[in-house]
């Protein structure tokens, strides 16, 4: 990671959706993070969080009953702010790459994958002539480890693990300065797991200008390739954090947090009891509290991120000697 300015600058960004017959639905609020150049940002939190919303409305790609707030600076322009026009012309593919969380839909029906691979390569890197567009489809393929026999079918013909990786193709072809990873690993086994999330970081490390942003609830993926992780739950960034500390011995200090890690198979395998709130009716306090063990009164007050970590009680700074200990 460097010191230069961020990739993408997040300020206060929160979305609401207005349903008929019943008040906003709070699908992300007050989110505030940065993704420096150098770096993978992961994403993580259960389904339902608000994770998906986030990556949608920095595309602006919000159903008509989404309301926007703060801003999402790439660069000098504000994602939220900005035209269709803008966005379609300048931003998607070119500066903002995205591996969607469901290809079938991204996919174009009636078109085979070379088609649309190739017609990619000549949108996005000026690539001309009918040779050139054939090998450059075949290494965009290979790049995310789609069969090149393949490459002559149609989406309908492909298994989900295959869609995916003809769509994290596409996401990579145009070598943009940000690439958003929804969920890229959906359908895949572990070895193809491994060869997609390298992949992505490979993007990033190519050049010193490129950062990625992994929303995953594959948490072996995240600590793989991740720098620091940012933590969701009921659509507010309750923990935002170093990898290295997240997954190391001293662990993350949100009590959520720490709960995602203990559910994992090869850790104490143990679910966070009850269930996330409904984002319609959020509580006044920490949203959180009602599947804690550490909720005290002071929970019904809402919990500001300070530092690292929003949370009334959070799990203390372990020292090298604690760890040790």
């Amino acid at each position: 990671m460097t010191e230069r300015p961020p990739v993408l600058s997040v300020r206060g960004l929160s979305v609401r959706f207005l349903v008929s017959g019943s008040g906003p639905v709070a699908a992300v609020t007050d989110a505030h993070f940065d993704v420096v150049p150098g770096e993978c940002l992961a994403l993580v939190g259960e389904s339902g969080c608000g994770k998906s919303v986030l990556a949608s409305a920095l595309l602006g790609l919000l159903p008509a009953n989404a309301q926007t707030a703060g801003r999402a600076l790439l660069g000098d322009l504000d994602l939220l702010a900005a035209d269709e026009r803008t966005l379609a012309r300048t931003v998607r593919g070119r500066r903002i790459g995205l591996v969607p969380q469901s290809p079938a839909a991204h996919l174009t029906p009636v078109r085979t994958i070379r088609a649309q691979t190739e017609e990619t390569v000549a949108a996005l890197t000026g690539v001309r002539g009918r040779a050139a567009l054939r090998a450059a489809a075949e290494k965009a393929a290979a790049r995310a480890a789609f069969p090149a026999d393949h490459l002559d079918r149609h989406p309908h013909e492909l298994s989900g693990g295959l869609a995916q990786r003809a769509a994290t193709a596409l996401a990579l072809i145009g070598d943009a300065p940000l690439l958003l990873a929804d969920e890229p690993t959906t359908g895949l086994d572990r070895d193809l797991v491994d060869h997609t999330v390298d992949e992505l970081r490979r993007h990033v490390d190519a050049a010193g200008d490129r950062a990625l942003l992994i929303i995953t609830h594959d948490l072996a993926a995240a600590e793989r390739i991740a720098d620091r992780v940012a933590v969701m739950y009921a659509g507010r960034i309750v923990e935002l954090t170093d990898a290295d500390t997240f997954f190391g011995a001293s662990g993350p200090r949100h009590p959520y947090s720490r709960g995602l890690l203990n559910a994992l198979p090869d850790r104490a395998f143990t679910p966070i009891p009850g269930l996330p709130p409904e984002l319609g009716a959020l509580p006044g306090g920490c949203a959180f509290a009602a599947r804690c063990d550490h909720a005290t009164p002071a929970c019904a007050t809402l919990p500001p991120l300070t530092e690292t970590v929003a949370c009334h009680h959070p799990h203390p700074v372990e020292t090298l000697e604690d760890v040790r200990a």
